[in-house]
């Protein structure tokens, strides 16, 4: 075989061999919190390789330590998305310590929405969040993958689309159940609390317990009056945050006959973030429908 001719194959293989390899390279991308990985691995399909860096329901992520894995994660992500607010400081301390990255973006779902440190942190519960980031992700996917910029515009349009049911579901509670006293043992619920339109109790009690102090006994004691006494009509807890005191209080909400509703801070396993939320606003609608106005 003439040396031409072999080397006329072998640029053939490799550049069908780059194609491969070009159309095989995923955009990697580090989220923070699993729901926030969840929308962007929706956005990107099998463009995106996504590590989500708090993952587990079952643990309290206030207890959450970074560890060199999550480091070296990061080294290598194109693009990092993580809530802000200082709900996970903890990522600017690794964004500022890990390896330069000129070509790294970062989306910080707290500056989307106009949100700080002090502000309840718990913003994906905020019908308006999830549209704000997953436009910015699907932004930066286009730009930088332009070749299946197609691709993102469609999956973007879908993802919008999903959420519809769950503005619909919000829309009903509040037609039905605007003003209705409730409460809860921490503001993780809290946004879409307010988009329902609830009167919300025990606000510095909660406060007390997101920012693991000690709640005042006076602010204990009307807590305990509020289910005593059913001024509230559903008691909604964190389920990956339950000590000895959230404990004492689901024992009374079950001893005054206040239905309990529990929510969680981190997606669970097998779920989208849509169909999380959907399922615990339908556990919600349903602990409150005997209530009459």
């Amino acid at each position: 075989m003439k040396l031409a001719h072999v080397l006329t194959c072998f640029a053939i293989a490799l550049g069908i061999c780059n194609a491969a390899s070009a159309q095989s390279a995923r955009v990697p991308v580090v989220a923070a919190e699993n729901f926030y990985g969840d929308v962007v691995r929706q956005l990107g399909g099998d463009h995106v390789q996504v590590t989500s860096i708090l993952s587990n329901p079952d643990e309290d992520p206030h207890l959450f330590e970074a560890s060199p894995k999550t480091a070296r994660a990061l080294q290598h992500a194109a693009l990092v998305v993580y809530n802000g607010a200082d709900y996970d400081p903890w990522m600017d301390k690794l964004l500022a310590v890990s390896r330069s990255n000129d070509k790294r973006t970062v989306i910080v779902a707290a500056q989307l929405v106009g949100k700080k440190a002090g502000d309840n942190p718990h913003l994906w519960y905020d019908p308006s969040t999830m549209p704000a980031v997953a436009k910015a992700v699907s932004a930066y996917l286009s730009s930088a993958d332009p070749s299946h910029k197609g691709d993102y515009d469609a999956r973007l349009a879908a993802f919008l689309d999903t959420l519809k049911p769950i503005d619909a579901s919000v829309a009903r509670m509040k037609t039905h159940y605007k003003g209705v006293p409730v409460t809860a043992t921490e503001p993780v619920f809290g946004y879409m609390a307010d988009a329902i339109g609830f009167e919300m109790r025990n606000q510095r009690f909660q406060l007390a317990e997101m920012n693991e102090t000690e709640p005042s006994a006076a602010d204990i004691a009307a807590f305990e009056k509020d289910l005593r006494e059913r001024r509230v009509h559903v008691l909604i807890y964190n389920s990956q945050a339950t000590g000895a005191l959230t404990k004492r209080l689901l024992a009374v909400a079950k001893d005054a006959h206040v239905p309990s509703v529990s929510v969680t801070e981190t997606l669970p396993a097998g779920k989208t973030y849509q169909q999380w939320m959907q399922s615990q606003l339908d556990a919600l609608a349903g602990a409150l429908q005997g209530w009459q106005r």
